[in-house]
């Protein structure tokens, strides 16, 4: 059963409906409002009967149980459904009522196509003296029809094109799982060459360093080994100048 909201405008009523209404209470202090589904669908094929549920709240009305009616309109002319109660299963239409808790329902038995209609619900307090003692809805709308199951063919072409999708989902995710290992492989690969190579960037700086030092030192000692020698030279001559 599916149900759909549809927003309608004030349902005016038919004088049959209103003179109804007149008679079961008209005048009063009391004000009701009244609440029921606005669109039913059902599938005649599965279900035997459809309930349209009523509920309706009353402020300031009298103590008394309220009486409710039930109208249907069709493709010929308004009904007044159920007017001296329906209780027995085995009719056409059941009304359950449950006065205390403020709820009353129709249930429609051995639906057909021909039972689409709008099924209208009114509350009123006979012995109330308020026109707002009396009230209805703008009605449900029932729709009966077969709705038919899918072929077999199309259930078949649905199940292999759902079956295709999911294998080509299931590709698509390895590939992205594949390329995404692979992505982090060369990523982690180019990180170790880099650190490698700086290694031995660093490791070939050390060694120019170490080595332009032992180039410096052994430049600075054989530019002082000249004057030692000349200097001892000279000490040599003048001593054996000295000599007589």
């Amino acid at each position: 059963m599916a149900m759909r909201t549809v927003d309608r405008g004030p349902l005016a009523l038919p004088p049959q409906v209103s003179l109804i209404l007149f008679y079961v209470g008209a005048v009063g202090a009391c004000t009701v409002s009244v609440t029921q589904p606005h669109y039913l669908e059902v599938d005649y094929t599965t279900h035997k009967a459809v309930t349209i549920e009523c509920s309706f709240s009353a402020t300031g009305c009298p103590s008394e149980h309220p009486t409710s009616l039930w109208f249907r309109y069709g493709t010929h002319q308004p009904e007044n459904l159920c007017l001296h109660g329906c209780t027995n299963e085995a009719d056409k239409f059941t009304v359950r009522e449950s006065l205390a808790k403020n709820q009353v329902s129709l249930t429609v038995n051995r639906v057909t196509s021909n039972d689409s209609a709008i099924y209208i619900c009114g509350i009123a307090f006979p012995s109330a003296q308020e026109p707002r003692a009396k009230q209805t809805r703008e009605g449900t709308t029932l729709v009966v029809r077969e709705i038919k199951p899918l072929s077999k063919e199309l259930q078949g072409f649905l199940t292999a094109v759902l079956s295709l999708l999911s294998i080509y989902i299931i590709g698509v995710c390895v590939v992205f799982i594949v390329l995404s290992k692979q992505s982090k492989s060369n990523t982690l690969r180019n990180k170790e060459t880099k650190e490698d190579s700086q290694k031995k960037k660093s490791a070939r700086r050390i060694f120019q360093e170490i080595a332009q030092e032992l180039y410096h030192k052994r430049y600075v000692e054989r530019s002082q080994q000249p004057e030692k020698d000349n200097t001892y030279e000279n000490r040599r001559a003048l001593s054996n100048y000295e000599r007589p």
